[in-house]
């Protein structure tokens, strides 16, 4: 805030100070309450201080005195409409007088302020005198200080004083307390102020300035003033050192950036020089190293012809002695051998047959090959020295052939040498350059690059400079393609046959490791691809450590394309890894991926992760208990339908959609493991054939015999394998089922599908001696279970299934019933005992001897409807659903009629023309009321799910003839059947129900 907004809120504080003490102390209390409100209002609480203070005190002010000013009328409407008005015709007078007394100020504060810089030492002198601080009694005697002790006022001088505070009063804005104030003053009026002396432009502000230059508050308020001042100006003047000080830091931080800069630009010249030197000094020892071997070729030829010379002919005899040896001296710097060590000994008479090109080459052996009584030949000063030319001349008249020979040789190694470095400078080239060249190449032609990155990868010598052009082969593509990932896997993969397994490890798989964050599906995606196809190229202890670990992170990832990759590589991995250490992670892997949200994933790990852990790991039997315990947790963590103890929702379970897909998905791997455990099954096999050929039994049986069977239950024999289906899975699967409510039609199709596979592979034989045996108990049909074939030891096991009150009598019924109808007497082998046991069951469930006559007909008809599901057992339904219509038993029809209601949704339009409708005709021609009535339901199910014209022809003849029987429990049976129907059925059927309705009215 600047010095002149401070000194203007100060002498805001005080003018209005003054109005509060000149209301006070005049009693005018209902100006003064008004002001307090508005000055609340307005936010200048610290002003409404005293007369907060004023009016809370209870004494002078009851409870009910405060209610009666709040209420109090300020003005009518029409006192404020005429204030309006003559504030209007005023404004203009008053902003006139507004700049006048901003002129005013700014003169004021004008010559206040040469009146400082005049006389700096009265000033001082004057707030020296003053005291800081008068302590409590001074401010107390302060307060006190008021209008009154001025004396009394006249009747002219409080005339000009209201006139004044009106004046303040409209000018801050306070135009209700100045209403209220006019209204309180009733002895004088304050719209009309005679021209006098007092009658001056903002009259208030300069009685105040008046008043304070006579008085010690104008003193305390100069020197407050003052000080204040004094305090903004140090505040200015370390400010402004503060912001010199930062500018002397900005210029010296540019100082030392620019210092920075050049001695950047130095240090990269320095580097650029050095660069170039090495170059020079490279290329100055490729020179060298051609002149040195041309050398050692020249020494070579002349210590053999040193030797010839000592021995006194100018070339061996091949003749002669074989005690004459020659030693060779190796100088190529480049050999594995030390530079001074002895080349092998050779004899001189072998010279003759051999060529001086191979002692030039193959002479110089390893270290290996020395012997002890080798002889060291030195070179003679002569020969070497000044006699260098006759030697050599010497040696080619001696040797001519050899010479040529060796000559040629000696040019063959130089130009493959020339051609080394031709080649190593041609890759550094590539190396420099093609990090330069990707940016610039289309993105679908990139992949053109990859044979001179491969290059370029696997020749370079430089480290460093491999692994800037490996990161460029997996960031080639920024969101690479099927195809593309396919053609940057294939360059990855004859990378790493080329390189080797070190190379592969140090430098192929930390790419893959910095990709697997990567923010774009395709390059993770890359990663998981490489994880299966380059595991084969490196170390085993790499394959189940760093690799699986890569695995392991994607099987997280958070896109199903990488997850599904994920899946698909692991299978690929498995059979690579060294042992078995890493099993269980592995399982717990499958697993996670079996239960994976993705359809997509899930069928990749069906059908490739799980036969490759069963075939790596060999823990079948683990698998299958894990999946099971997997299955029955799911359903078993899920809340129960009904909190009603004793019920029978309390027992099913509500299933939330991701324990749903859970138990469907670990039901599907379990019919994928079906091929695995009845070969393992086969495989153990514990008994061997009798010599009997009829009754002997085969291992290679495709399916279970009765011979097999019979051995099996004689019990003599383990079999763990053979007994998991039957003792382990079937009672695990029907416990689940007892857990599924009717509408999880769904995961009870999935079981019956499981139950018809093991029928199938197993045969017919163990459908009907072990699993249906199993499952009549386990519906409460005990007396139909044949224990034949199935050993004593798991007999109480089996009849353990039995319900036991009547709560398990309807679960089994509700839950179990529909297994055994679709999943075993279902099965194509078995059809002619469903037809029997359906029979049964709807029937004959009045006979005495019928363990189903106490059964609720409800979940018959809903066993019925879910065997309906299956298309292949319509013909089934509908002959035994004809016996019941046309029985004499009432209750029968009643039963038909509710099955009929319950099939139609799952019937065609030709089975509801050909069986359901004639059916229903027939029932709802029927004397028995209840059969009749039972019939109208199912019509309106007809009607709601079928809109074949002819269909609803017959529907609506049919209604008609219920109608005109003429019975109220006719028309509302019609009316309640049909109404269910309008919103799916056709026009016409619609108008019908209308028209129908109308009428009825």
């Amino acid at each position: 805030m600047g010095k002149g907004s401070i000194e203007e809120e100060g002498k805001w504080a005080s003018l209005c100070n003054c109005v509060v003490n000149f209301l006070l102390e005049e009693g005018y209390q209902l100006t003064a309450f008004e002001l307090l409100h508005e000055l609340l209002e307005d936010g200048r609480h610290d002003h409404a201080i005293r007369l907060k203070n004023y009016f809370s005190d209870s004494e002078m002010f009851p409870p009910d005195q405060i209610a009666r000013f709040n209420s109090s009328k300020v003005a009518d409407p029409q006192a404020l409409l005429e204030e309006k008005i003559s504030t209007e015709s005023k404004l203009a007078l008053t902003e006139y007088d507004l700049r006048l007394a901003q002129e005013d100020v700014t003169r004021l504060t004008l010559e206040l302020q040469k009146k400082k810089e005049s006389s700096p030492q009265e000033a001082n002198g004057s707030l020296s005198d003053v005291p800081l601080s008068d302590g409590p009694s001074n401010e107390k005697a302060k307060r006190e200080i008021t209008l009154s002790s001025l004396g009394p006022l006249k009747d002219a001088e409080k005339r000009d004083l209201n006139c004044a505070v009106k004046e303040y009063l409209l000018f801050a804005g306070y135009r209700l307390t100045a209403m209220t104030f006019i209204e309180e003053v009733t002895d004088q009026n304050l719209d009309i102020w005679p021209n006098n002396s007092a009658f001056v432009s903002d009259a208030l502000r300069r009685y105040y300035y008046q008043y304070l230059s006579s008085t010690s508050e104008a003193a305390e308020e100069k020197i407050s003033l003052l000080r204040e001042n004094e305090t903004l100006v140090k505040e200015k003047e370390s400010l402004s050192h503060e912001n010199d000080s930062l500018l002397k830091s900005k210029e010296l931080a540019e100082g030392q950036v620019s210092i920075l800069k050049r001695s950047l630009e130095t240090t990269q010249k320095d580097l650029k020089d050095k660069d170039k030197q090495v170059q020079d000094l490279k290329q100055a020892m490729e020179i060298q190293r051609k002149e040195l071997n041309d050398c050692r070729m020249e020494i070579t030829a002349l210590k053999m012809h040193i030797e010839s010379s000592r021995s006194g002919k100018a070339w061996p005899d091949p003749n002669e002695s074989e005690d004459t040896n020659l030693k060779l001296v190796d100088l190529d710097p480049y050999s594995n051998s030390d530079s001074n060590s002895i080349a092998t000994e050779e004899p001189l008479s072998s010279l003759t047959n051999k060529t001086v090109t191979e002692y030039s080459t193959n002479g110089i052996q390893s270290e290996g090959s020395e012997t002890s009584d080798s002889v060291s030949v030195t070179c003679n000063g002569d020969v070497c020295g000044g006699k260098k030319e006759d030697a050599q001349e010497v040696l080619f008249v001696s040797i001519p052939e050899e010479t040529e020979t060796l000559s040629e040789n000696v040019h063959s190694s130089n130009k493959e040498k020339d051609s080394h470095n031709m080649a190593m400078e041609t890759i550094q080239v590539l190396a420099d350059a093609l990090p330069k060249i990707v940016p610039y190449v289309l993105i679908n032609h990139r992949e053109e690059l990859l044979p001179l990155i491969m290059c370029a990868i696997e020749r370079h010598p430089d480290g460093n400079v491999r692994d800037s052009l490996t990161h460029t082969l997996f960031n080639l593509i920024k969101r690479p393609d099927e195809q593309q990932r396919r053609v940057i896997m294939d360059a990855c993969v004859n990378l790493a046959k080329n390189i080797g397994e070190m190379r592969t490890e140090t430098e192929l798989l930390p790419q893959c490791w910095e990709q697997i964050n990567h923010k774009n599906d395709e390059r993770r995606l890359l990663v998981a691809q490489s994880c299966g196809e380059l595991a084969g190229y490196v170390r085993p202890e790499i394959r189940d450590s760093l690799i699986l670990s890569i695995v392991q992170q994607l099987v997280e990832d958070t896109a199903t394309v990488v997850r599904e990759a994920a899946a698909h590589n692991l299978a690929l991995l498995l059979p690579l890894f060294p042992n078995f250490d890493k099993y269980f992670k592995v399982e717990e892997l499958m697993f996670q991926l079996v239960c994976d949200p993705s359809g997509l994933v899930v069928d990749t790990v069906l059908k490739e992760l799980v036969p490759a852990v069963i075939n790596w790991g060999g823990k079948l039997d683990h698998v299958l208990r894990v999946c099971l315990s997997h299955i029955l947790g799911s359903a078993q963590r899920c809340p129960p339908i009904s909190g009603v103890e004793g019920s029978v929702d309390s027992y099913l379970r509500a299933l939330g959609e991701r324990e749903r897909w859970n138990i469907d998905v670990l039901l599907r791997l379990l019919t994928e493991l079906l091929p695995f455990i009845y070969q393992k099954a086969v495989d153990t096999c514990p008994f061997t054939p009798s010599a009997d050929p009829p009754t002997s039994p085969k291992k290679d049986d495709l399916c279970f015999s009765t011979s097999f069977l019979k051995l099996y239950a004689t019990g003599h024999m383990e079999w763990p394998l053979f007994e998991w289906m039957h003792t382990d899975c079937l009672l695990d699967l029907i416990k689940l089922a007892t857990f599924l409510p009717q509408k999880e039609d769904n995961l009870r199709t999935r079981i019956v599908k499981y139950l018809l596979n093991v029928s199938e592979r197993y045969g017919k034989d163990y459908m009907e001696q072990i699993m249906l045996p199993v499952f009549l108990v386990a519906v409460g049909d005990g007396d139909s279970a044949d224990f034949t074939f199935l050993p004593l030891a798991i007999h109480s096991r089996v009849k353990g299934l039995q319900p036991k009150n009547m709560i398990s009598e309807r679960l089994a019924t509700m839950c179990v019933l529909p297994l055994l109808l679709s999943g075993i007497l279902g099965s194509p082998l078995t059809r002619d005992q469903l037809a029997a046991y359906l029979r049964k069951i709807l029937v004959q469930s009045k006979t005495r001897d019928n363990p189903f006559s106490s059964y609720h007909t409800t979940e018959f008809i809903d066993a019925v409807r879910f065997l309906c599901t299956f298309e292949e057992h319509h013909g089934t339904i509908f002959s035994i659903l004809w016996e019941m219509v046309v029985s004499s038993d009432p209750d029968l029809k009643a039963n038909a009629a509710a099955l009929l209601k319950a099939l139609a949704p799952y019937i065609d339009a030709k089975v509801a023309s050909t069986h359901v409708l004639p059916a229903l005709v027939t029932l709802g021609s029927d004397q028995n009321l209840n059969v009749k009535y039972a019939s109208i339901d199912a019509f309106g199910a007809v009607a709601q799910h079928f809109k074949n014209e002819m269909i609803v022809d017959k529907i609506k003849i049919q209604m008609d003839a219920f109608l005109e029987d003429g019975s109220h429990e006719a028309t509302t049976s019609v009316i309640r059947a049909l109404v269910v129907a309008v919103p799916h059925t056709t026009d016409k059927l619609r108008e019908y129900i209308l028209l129908m309705c109308s009428l009825i009215e």
